[in-house]
C-alpha cells in the first residue's frame, strides 16, 4: 500500500501583518520546528480518521474546559473535510477527471493552537497537497494559496488573509504584495517573491498556549473598522506596507539593526489601532526588556524578533520562561 505523506509547517509574520487581508504587504517565514502532517492511502471507502485533537472523551469537566480553552470547540476534521470538498469543487468546475479509487486520510499536528502560527491553514494545505498527489492533478503553485483561503473563508467562515497560505505553499521566506491582485485560474493572487532565508539575521519565536486567541477574534473587529473607513485603521494598513518594503531593503542589505527597528515599529503601530490582551503585551514587553526586538507573529499569542547572539537567546529563553512561554530559534 502506497502511503502519501505531505507536511505543512507553522509560520511567523516577520513584518507587515496584519495588512495581508487589507491590500497590504508582508514578509513571512516558515517555522519548521512545528508541522501538520497528512497521511493518505488507498482504501475501500472514503474515511477520515480522527486525531487526538478531535477527542470527545474526557476524564472530568475540568479537563474538557481546559481542552476547549487550548483547542476551541473544533478539531481538525472540519478542516480536512473542507479541503476535500474544496478540491472536488475545483476539479469539477474545471472538468478535471478524478479516478474512482477511495482513500483513508488522517492528520496530526504539532503546531501550537490559536497562537497565530497558522495551524489551521497548515492542515488544509497538507490535505490539498496529498489529494493533488493521489489524483495526479496539477494546481499552479501561485493559485494554491488562494484556493486554501477560499476554502477557509467560504466553507468555514474563517476571516483571514493570504499570508499564511502563501508561505506554507512556497516555504522559506517570502515577500508578498497584495496591493494589485491579479486573477489567475479564477482566483485573486498577489505578487510573491521568495527571499533567501540565509540573508535573515538570527531570529527567535516565542509563544504561550495559555493566552491563545483564535484568528477570528482578532480579525472580526478590525475588518469592520477597515470596511467602514476608520481613518486610523486605513492609514495603518498603508504604513504596514511601507514598513514591509523598508524591511525587504534591510534584509537585502544585511542591515540587522534596521530590521529590528522596523519590527518594533510594526508592533507599535498595531498597538495604536488595536485593543490587545495584556498577556500578549506582556510577552512583547518581556522580550524587549532583554534587549531584543519583538512583534506579534500572527493574530496574538506568539511573537517574533531579532536575537543576534546565543548568549542573548539563552537569557531570552529564561525570561520568557518566567511568563510560561516557549522560546525557539525558527528553522526555515
Amino acid at each position: 500500500m502506497e502511503l502519501i505523506r505531505r507536511k505543512a509547517f507553522a509560520r511567523a509574520g516577520l513584518i507587515g501583518n496584519p495588512s495581508d487581508g487589507y491590500g497590504g504587504k508582508t514578509i513571512s517565514v516558515i517555522v519548521r520546528n512545528y508541522r501538520a502532517q497528512v497521511t493518505l492511502y488507498e482504501w475501500d471507502r472514503l474515511e477520515i480518521v480522527p486525531s487526538r485533537n478531535d477527542d470527545s472523551v474526557f476524564r472530568s469537566i475540568h479537563e474538557l474546559a481546559h481542552d476547549v480553552k487550548l483547542h476551541g470547540y473544533y478539531g481538525g476534521i472540519r478542516l480536512v473535510k473542507a479541503a476535500i470538498k474544496g478540491f472536488a469543487d475545483y476539479c469539477a468546475e474545471r472538468a478535471l477527471p478524478l479516478h474512482e479509487r477511495n482513500f483513508s486520510i488522517r492528520y496530526e499536528t504539532t503546531i501550537p493552537r490559536q497562537v497565530g502560527m497558522a495551524g489551521s491553514s497548515a492542515i488544509v494545505v497538507a490535505t490539498l497537497q496529498a489529494l493533488i498527489d493521489f489524483y495526479d492533478i496539477d494546481i499552479p503553485e501561485r493559485v494554491l494559496p488562494s484556493l486554501v483561503l477560499s476554502i477557509e473563508r467560504e466553507q468555514l467562515g474563517i476571516p483571514a488573509g493570504l499570508q499564511d497560505r502563501v508561505i506554507q505553499v512556497y516555504g522559506g521566506a517570502v515577500y508578498m504584495d497584495f496591493g494589485e491582485m491579479e486573477m489567475v485560474d479564477g482566483f485573486p493572487c498577489g505578487r510573491y517573491e521568495p527571499l533567501d532565508p540565509a540573508g535573515l539575521p538570527p531570529l527567535y519565536v516565542a509563544f504561550s498556549a495559555e493566552f491563545s486567541e483564535p484568528t477570528e477574534v482578532f480579525h472580526n473587529n478590525l475588518r469592520f473598522r477597515f470596511d467602514h473607513g476608520e481613518p486610523a485603521v486605513v492609514e495603518a494598513m498603508k504604513k504596514f506596507a511601507q514598513l514591509t518594503d523598508a524591511a525587504k531593503d534591510a534584509i537585502e542589505n544585511h542591515e540587522t539593526a534596521e530590521l529590528a527597528r522596523l519590527m518594533n515599529a510594526n508592533f507599535d503601530l498595531r498597538r495604536s489601532i488595536c485593543q490587545l490582551p495584556k498577556e500578549h503585551l506582556e510577552m512583547v514587553e518581556t522580550a524587549r526588556k532583554v534587549g531584543v526586538s519583538a512583534k506579534f507573529a500572527g493574530s496574538g499569542g506568539a511573537i517574533i524578533g531579532v536575537c543576534e547572539t546565543d548568549e542573548l537567546f539563552e537569557e531570552l529563553q529564561r525570561e520568557m520562561g518566567t511568563i510560561n512561554c516557549v522560546c525557539v530559534r525558527p528553522e526555515m
